[in-house]
C-alpha cells in the first residue's frame, strides 16, 4: 500500500469576479488563497488485492461508498457526489490500481469561497500521482475547471481553480476564456503579516448555491456583451487592489473591495443579501476599511472584511457580528504561501498493540 496526501487552499476577496467567465470573454481578477484548506488522502493498492476498486470517503458528510465498475450508476448517472466522481473519471486511473480517497475540509460548505474548486484541485493533484508524468499547477487548474464545466455542465469561472492550484495573492488576466496568465503578488513579510491580521472571513450561515437570480444576471450579461459597463466596472477593481497592496495602502485596498461589492449590487440587488448588509453595517460601525461579498454573491455565502489598525476593535467587531445572528460565524483564516501540495506519506510498520 502507498498513501498520497494533498491539500489545496480556498479563495477569498475575489475582486473582478464575474469577468473570468465564458460570457465575459476577457477579465482581470485579484484574489487571495487562504486556509482552511481541502485535504485529500489517497490509499493505493494493487487492484488484485481489493474487492472494491474505488472507494470514496466523503468525511464531511459521514459517507463511505464504492463506485461501481466503470464509475457510473446502472442508469449511467453519477452515484452520490458528482464532483468527486467526475474528477476520478476524468483522471483515468490505471486499471491495475485500486484506491480509497478520503476528502475533508474545515471550511463550511457553501461559503462561496471556491471550496468545490479546491476539492477538484486537491483530488486531481493526488490522483495525478498514479499516472506517468506530472501535471503542472496550471494544467491541474484547467482540468478541475473542465470537470465542472464539461463533465458536470455547470457555470464556472476560472479564478477559483487557479487560486487553489497556486495559492498566495494573485492577479489574473484572462485574455481569452478560459486561458489566463497569473502573476503572484510578492510583498514583504511585514506587509503579508499585517494583511493577514486585518482580514476576516464571515460565514453567513446558509449554503450558497446557484439561483434564479444568478441565471438572470448571466442572461443579462450574455446579452449585453463582454465590454458592457457592468463587467468593466468589475474589471477595474482588480488592478486597483493589486496596486494598493503593492503600495501597502489598506485604505485604497478597502475602497476597491467596497466598489466591487457595489458593482455586484448593480448587477442585481439580490446579489448582496440582507444578511451581508447587516454584517457590513456592523463592520462600518467598527471602522472597517473595506468589505467584499465573496464569489458571485446572493443568498448565503460569506464576506471578506478588511479591518482597521487596532486588533481589539477587530475582536470587538467579530464578537458583535456573532452575537447579532446565531448563524453568523467568524472563520479563522491564514494566508496560504503555497497552493496545491502533494506528497507521498512514508509508512512505518505500526507495532502498536491494540487492547
Amino acid at each position: 500500500m502507498k498513501i498520497f496526501n494533498s491539500s489545496a487552499p480556498i479563495r477569498i476577496c475575489d475582486l473582478g469576479g464575474w469577468t473570468d467567465t465564458w460570457f465575459a470573454r476577457h477579465g482581470r481578477i485579484f484574489n487571495i488563497g487562504v486556509y482552511p484548506y481541502v485535504e485529500v488522502q489517497l490509499a493505493v493498492y494493487p487492484a488484485s488485492e481489493r474487492e472494491q476498486r474505488v472507494v470514496i470517503h466523503a468525511e464531511n458528510y459521514g459517507e463511505r461508498y464504492t463506485l461501481p465498475e466503470g464509475g457510473r450508476s446502472a442508469s449511467g448517472g453519477w452515484v452520490r457526489h458528482p464532483l468527486l466522481e467526475a474528477a476520478i473519471e476524468y483522471m483515468h486511473v490505471p486499471d491495475h490500481l485500486a484506491f480509497e480517497a478520503t476528502i475533508y475540509s474545515d471550511a463550511p460548505t457553501g461559503m462561496s469561497t471556491g471550496t468545490s474548486a479546491a476539492v477538484s484541485v486537491a483530488l486531481i493533484g493526488a490522483l495525478d500521482c498514479l499516472r506517468p508524468g506530472r501535471m503542472t499547477p496550471h494544467e491541474i487548474a484547467l482540468a478541475a475547471h473542465r470537470v465542472e464545466t464539461e463533465l458536470l455542465g455547470q457555470q464556472s469561472g476560472i479564478q477559483d481553480q487557479l487560486c487553489s492550484a497556486y495559492g498566495g495573492i494573485n492577479y489574473l488576466e484572462m485574455f481569452a476564456y478560459p486561458h489566463a496568465s497569473l502573476s503572484q503578488i510578492q510583498i514583504p513579510n511585514a506587509l503579508w503579516w499585517e494583511l493577514e491580521r486585518r482580514l476576516a472571513l464571515i460565514y453567513l450561515g446558509n449554503s450558497h448555491s446557484s439561483s434564479q437570480v444568478h441565471e438572470m444576471v448571466i442572461r443579462g450579461l450574455e446579452d449585453a456583451g463582454p465590454d458592457c459597463p457592468q463587467l468593466e466596472d468589475l474589471r477595474q477593481t482588480a488592478p486597483r487592489a493589486r496596486d494598493a497592496l503593492y503600495a501597502g495602502d489598506f485604505a485604497a485596498l478597502g475602497q476597491a473591495m467596497m466598489d466591487n461589492t457595489d458593482a455586484q449590487r448593480r448587477l442585481h440587488p439580490a446579489l448582496v443579501s440582507r444578511e451581508a448588509d447587516r454584517v457590513i453595517e456592523i463592520a462600518r460601525e467598527h471602522g472597517a476599511a473595506g468589505w467584499k461579498v465573496n464569489g458571485a454573491g446572493g443568498e448565503g455565502g460569506s464576506l471578506t472584511l478588511l479591518c482597521g489598525a487596532h486588533s481589539e476593535i477587530k475582536r470587538a467587531m467579530l464578537r458583535e457580528i456573532e452575537q447579532d445572528n446565531p448563524l453568523f460565524k467568524n472563520i479563522p483564516i491564514y494566508l496560504s504561501r503555497y497552493g496545491l501540495r502533494v506528497w507521498e506519506q512514508s509508512i512505518a510498520e505500526d507495532k502498536t498493540k491494540k487492547t
